[in-house]
């Protein structure tokens, strides 16, 4: 990218990447909103299993990042045979990863979990349904590969295209193995684990098929079986080991504080798991955004050096804003339709409804701070992101911590925690732009 991108430019980047994050979070809605039915222990359960497969999903997804940023830099620089390198050495890596991941979460899983989990039949549904859906990732850390060379190279009309046939995917067989329809045996959660597994293989075999049709495979040698190139592959690994470890602490925490929450009560852990996925829907915005600003300031980088880095983050930061308010008022005024959306028990709408108005408020927290992050994160300087995660979890753990167990705050309270945590984020991220030295920093 040789000049300051326009907003629409921007927007062309950033608006299927949230269209993909839309599908995504169509599969995490249906989950919850189908198991809501089966009552608290199954969502609650769904909740903590779901939060530790995204954890360690994320591991890998942080490997995708560091590969991204690199992608991204050589796309600038027109070194397109070394973005296919990237991807090649990417997709390999992770899926031995992904296969070491599977076994250690077969042997180890239950008696983690059972350590952790107050409840023993939250527990034993919790472990049912971590045993079945870790077998996704495997399909899921391939998506990874595809995702960094596409968001790299800002071609991302793919993602969108992937995400919905997974979503599609998944909420029929969510229909069919949860409740048993169609002739097939109720597998209650089970059934969630399953459907997300096959549509996440799905997904590969679609992104597959879309890569060899429309990609110039010669030119970016894509598929190509290549020897390894050492420089290379630690290069990507000395950037993606920091975004793994940040986002595997970032979704850990996640984890964490949801099993906080459980210490509390099965009712406070079903509302925080509703709210959860009421959040993830709202923030698709914001993530997309986050996403281009990050692709951006990479490509820009890598074209003209630093120049236009701050101008680009303000423009994205302000059409984040443009989409974020609009939909933060629509979810105010119409909180308590959201939530029937995920449940008929009236006592946990009620208790639900004033947590969620609550939440929402962050959001325009989050659309600053997250974007100020990513533009950290695209200067490829990993372990100041990683140093600044650290720092901005231990404080919301603690807080965490604090409010629900020794404070005992009821759950609208609990979920201040947020304000807190993008505030941290923000005026780290802000001050290491301003005054760091990432203007010096070689990829």
């Amino acid at each position: 990218m040789e000049k300051l991108p326009t907003p629409r430019e921007i927007r062309s980047v950033a608006w299927p990447i949230i269209l993909s994050l839309i599908a995504q979070n169509v599969v995490n809605v249906t989950d919850t909103a189908f198991l809501g039915r089966l009552g608290p222990v199954s969502l609650g359960a769904s909740a903590l299993g779901g939060l530790l497969y995204i954890a360690i999903y994320m591991l890998g997804f942080g490997f995708g990042s560091g590969a991204q940023i690199l992608i991204s830099r050589r796309n600038g620089e027109k070194r397109y045979e070394e973005t296919g390198r990237i991807t090649n050495q990417t997709f390999l890596t992770t899926s031995i990863f992904g296969v070491i991941i599977i076994v250690l979460v077969q042997l180890f899983a239950s008696t983690f979990l059972n350590a952790v989990i107050s409840s023993p039949e939250v527990g034993k549904t919790t472990i049912d349904y971590t045993s079945m859906r870790i077998w996704g990732l495997i399909f899921a850390f391939a998506n990874i590969s595809f995702r960094a060379f596409y968001v790299g190279i800002a071609r991302t009309r793919l993602l969108g295209y992937s995400a919905f046939v997974m979503a599609f995917v998944n909420i029929l067989l969510d229909y069919v193995l949860i409740f048993g329809h169609l002739g097939f045996p109720a597998l209650g959660i089970k059934g969630a684990a399953l459907a997300s597994v096959i549509a996440e293989a799905t997904a590969v075999i679609f992104t597959i098929v879309y890569t060899v049709i429309t990609v110039d495979v010669s030119r970016y040698k894509i598929f190509t079986a290549s020897p390894a190139h050492r420089k290379t592959l630690f290069q990507t690994i000395d950037i993606s080991v920091w975004v793994m470890l940040q986002n595997f602490l970032s979704l850990g925490s996640w984890f964490l504080f949801f099993v906080i929450v459980e210490k509390s009560g099965e009712m406070n852990l079903a509302i925080s798991n509703i709210i959860r996925s009421i959040y993830m829907v709202l923030i698709i915005p914001i993530l997309g955004f986050a996403t281009a600003a990050n692709t951006l300031v990479s490509n820009s980088i890598g074209a003209n050096g630093a120049g236009y880095a701050a101008q680009i983050i303000r423009r994205v930061m302000l059409q984040g804003f443009l989409f974020v308010i609009p939909i933060l008022l629509i979810a105010v005024a119409h909180t308590d339709y959201i939530v029937e959306v995920y449940t008929n028990d009236p006592e946990l709408v009620s208790s639900t409804v004033p947590a969620l108005r609550l939440v929402c408020g962050v959001m325009v927290l989050f659309n600053g701070a997250y974007i100020l992050f990513q533009g950290v994160a695209a200067t490829g300087n990993t372990r100041i992101t990683l140093v600044i995660e650290a720092f901005t979890i231990a404080v919301y753990l603690w807080y965490s911590w604090m409010a629900t167990v020794v404070w005992k705050f009821n759950i609208t309270a609990i979920w201040t925690n947020e304000y807190l945590y993008f505030i941290l984020l923000g005026i780290l991220s802000y001050f290491y732009l301003a005054f760091g030295n990432w203007r010096q920093k070689v990829i």
